[in-house]
């Protein structure tokens, strides 16, 4: 639905965007993740047609962004940060309004607005001025604005910024919802909310793309936390080194009476059911054995460190 190759752009000396590439299959939800200055809005800004790239292509649902721009803005649905709304408009009107400067057909008008009101729970809300409505709401007017001529791909930047945490949670569900008929890209400062929303993240740093995987697949560590019910390592961390696969042990947590070891492994083996039968040979106090996986958070602090840090 979405392909970047090599997309660069250079404002006078600073360069915005380095050689950025990706694809976005049909029906993703992707997270875009930066600090800012990073060059995520330049690269949404590209990928609407609103500015050109220094150097790469992009398509959008198949079009050239440069050979075709009206194309492609016609299947994009764009929410900015602020969404531009007109405060003394009623909800409907809003609507109406954009539909017009959408193209949509007269005949085709009410369905779409319906339909659009529905979606994004604005139904009950059609005939109140914009401007009486609370934060949460006026987004959901800019949401059902993008969303008017049901668009292929929608592109939101930071859709919850402001809103309180109910409706956060009621912003989130709707993208899930969107989701099903167009494919999403989120831009958020707020880890938690890709990490709640979107299958997929692409981490841009200082104008390059640093990291593009599956939220599932980052979570991953291959390692293994051990639990017992002593503190004292004993002859825990030899007998687990010993075992097949394993390339280190450390002691991860060692507290309230209990020890975590970290045991790392070559492959991302399943030593599990290893472990286990060597607790249960030498009768040691086997309290815990799960997965360690890291939060996106922990991702992205690596990334940006690795990166030389948040300039």
């Amino acid at each position: 639905m979405i392909t970047a190759r090599d997309l660069t752009k250079n404002y006078g000396p600073v360069a915005a965007l380095k050689g950025v590439s990706f694809e976005v299959a049909e029906g993703e939800i992707i997270g875009l993740l930066g600090p800012n200055g990073a060059g995520k809005t330049t690269l949404m800004k590209i990928l609407t047609g609103y500015i050109h790239p220094s150097g790469g292509t992009a398509t959008v649902a198949g079009h050239d962004v440069l050979a075709e721009p009206r194309r492609v803005q016609a299947e994009i649905g764009y929410l900015p940060e602020n969404a531009p709304l007109y405060s003394e408009l009623t909800v409907q009107g809003s609507l109406r309004l954009m539909a017009e400067l959408r193209g949509i057909p007269r005949a085709e008008q009410f369905r779409a607005i319906s339909d659009a009101a529905r979606a994004t729970g604005l139904a009950d809300r059609l005939i109140r001025p914009v401007g009486t409505l609370s934060k949460g709401y006026r987004q959901r007017v800019g949401l059902a604005q993008a969303i008017l001529h049901r668009p292929k791909v929608l592109i939101l930047d930071e859709p919850t910024n402001g809103l309180d945490p109910r409706q956060i949670v009621e912003v989130r569900q709707l993208i899930k919802e969107l989701a099903k008929n167009s494919t999403v890209i989120v831009s958020s400062h707020i880890l938690s909310e890709i990490e709640a929303t979107c299958d997929r993240v692409l981490i841009i740093i200082d104008g390059e793309l640093k990291t593009d995987a599956r939220l599932a697949d980052l979570a991953a560590t291959g390692n293994l936390l051990v639990r017992f019910a002593d503190q004292e390592p004993g002859p825990y961390v030899a007998g687990i080194k010993k075992l097949a696969g394993v390339t280190n042990v450390l002691i991860a947590d060692r507290r309230d009476g209990q020890l975590t070891l970290r045991v790392a492994t070559a492959g991302g083996e399943e030593l599990g059911p290893a472990i286990f039968r060597l607790a249960c040979d030498n009768g040691w106090p086997l309290a815990g054995l799960q997965q360690e996986t890291r939060t996106l958070e922990t991702v992205f602090n690596e990334v940006t460190a690795a990166a030389g840090g948040i300039q």
